[in-house]
Formats: structure tokens, sequence, C-alpha cells
């Protein structure tokens, strides 16, 4: 076997598909959700469907007919369970303004999409907390598709499906809050979550799920412990946590202990053979 194919076949692969944990999914709601809009004319919570004749819970506005709107949504408190980057996915559908008889120019197609870092349940009833919370926004989002009168008549549905990421948190937890400002749409579902490095066994160490860090760039690093009959070669053993949810960059090994061999990658077993021994390789 020569040495470059040998180098090869040492190289630490690792193919495990990240690991989402949610925090909340409305679409497994079975009761109402209960956010807090504000003015009470904006927001509305009803039951609907979804794209597959699903029962869902779900929130619309539509004051197009009416100028300055600034409808405001908020969730429940949601507990970041130690996560630093937070992602959520929307699904919604938007009204084509140009579809709209008679519609004033303020008729709009987007929304804002604002969090609100806390370390507890706080009132949200008030004024006040309207006027002065200190949102932070993640982004305007635009529909790619927006829907007719024609296809609304032909039940023909236009979901769009968009996903956005924020941090760093630091409190305990966070509220979305969804901002209209002149749109007919309806918000069909919202799924928050963050996303994990999975458990995995390679090179003969083991590694432990692993949240990844607080932006997306950010590489996190996991230390690894020797798998039973081996023992630690190189340097410390490591590998690091990339914002996807993906292993990556293998530092340092793990090689069977004399009279073990490998079997199936990462196991070693009692045997006659000598112990086989891989370095990871550094990309």
């Amino acid at each position: 076997m020569s040495v470059d194919l040998l180098a090869l076949l040492c190289v630490l692969v690792i193919t495990c598909s990240a690991m989402e944990e949610t925090l909340m999914d409305t679409r497994v709601a079975t009761a109402e959700l209960g956010w807090t809009a504000y003015p009470n004319s904006g927001w509305e919570e009803v039951s609907g469907y979804d794209e597959n004749l699903n029962t869902i819970r779900t929130y619309q506005v539509c004051n197009v007919f009416e100028p300055s709107q600034n409808n405001w949504l908020l969730t429940t408190f949601i507990d970041r369970h130690g996560s630093q980057r937070i992602y959520v996915e929307i699904r919604f559908t938007v009204r084509d303004c140009s579809s709209i008889p008679n519609v004033p120019g303020s008729c709009k197609e987007t929304f804002n999409l604002y969090y609100y870092e806390s370390d507890a349940v706080i009132a949200t009833k008030g004024t006040a907390f309207w006027m002065e919370a200190p949102y932070l926004k993640v982004d305007t989002i635009a529909a790619d598709e927006s829907f007719s009168q024609v296809d609304f008549g032909g039940r023909l549905m236009k979901v769009n499906t968009e996903v956005r990421s924020f941090g760093p948190l630091s409190k305990n937890g966070f509220y979305l809050a969804f901002q209209d400002y002149g749109a007919c749409m309806s918000l069909l579902s919202v799924r928050v979550f963050y996303k994990k490095c999975p458990s995995v066994v390679q090179n003969f160490a083991m590694f432990p799920e692993t949240m990844t860090g607080a932006e997306s760039t950010s590489l996190v690093i996991a230390r690894g412990i020797c798998i039973l009959n081996s023992e630690e070669v190189d340097v410390p053993i490591k590998l690091y946590c990339n914002g996807d949810g993906e292993w990556m960059v293998p530092i340092g090994s793990c090689t069977c202990k004399a009279g073990f061999e490998p079997d199936n990658g990462n196991v070693c077993r009692a045997g006659g053979g000598q112990p086989a021994r891989c370095s990871s390789v550094r990309f």
C-alpha cells in the first residue's frame, strides 16, 4: 500500500448529520398559542389549514386599506437552554398587493422579525413595553411567492419558507416579535431551534454532543476520550464543531493498545495482530 493511500485511509472523515434541537414549534400546538398582539386591531389568532390540510394555529393580519400600520406580535418566553445562536424557520403566505382592487400604495408584501432577550417572563400587556423594549432586528423578510384572489379562490396556497438566525445570546431566554406595517399575510408556522454537532466515535476516540457557537463562523472545541482498550498518541485529541453543526478540523488520535486490534474502524478487540495506528490529518 502506498504512503499516499495509507494517509487517505487514515484521514478522519465525519459524515454525521447536524442535530437540530427544537425550542418551539407552532405546528404541534393543540391549543391557542396565546401570543400578545398590539394593538388589538392588528394580528389575530385563528385556526387554519396548511397545504396538506392539517389543522394549525396561525396568526393573520390584513389592514391594507388603513394607512400607517404598525402591528406587533410577540411570542411567549422561549428558554434558550444554553444555546448561543438561534434559528427561526417561518412559513407564511402573503397577498399580492397588485391583486387587491383599489389598494393604497401603503400596501406591503414584507414584514420585520425582531428578538428581545430576557432572563425571565415579563409583562407585555402595557403600552410602555411596546414603546420602550429594546428590540434587536433580525431581518426584513420578503415573500418569494405571493398569492392573488384567483389563487385563493382555487384553494392554491403559495407558502414561503424562510430561515433566519441571530446571536450571540447571553440571557436565559428571549421573545420573538413580528412587525407588520401594511401587509395582508398569515404566519402558518414558526419553528425555533438551535444546532448541535452529534456525539461521534472517530479514530478510536469519543466526542460528546456539542452546541454550535455564537456566530455562524464559530468553531467550538470538543475534547475526545479514547475508547476502551485504546490510548492517546500524538497531541491531545479534539474536534471542532462548526456553525452548521458539523465536525471538522480533527487534531490528534488514539490507537489500539498492544494486544488489541481495530474492528470496524472504531472498536479495539483482543487479537494477535499489531495495533493499527492512524493519525488525524489536519485539513
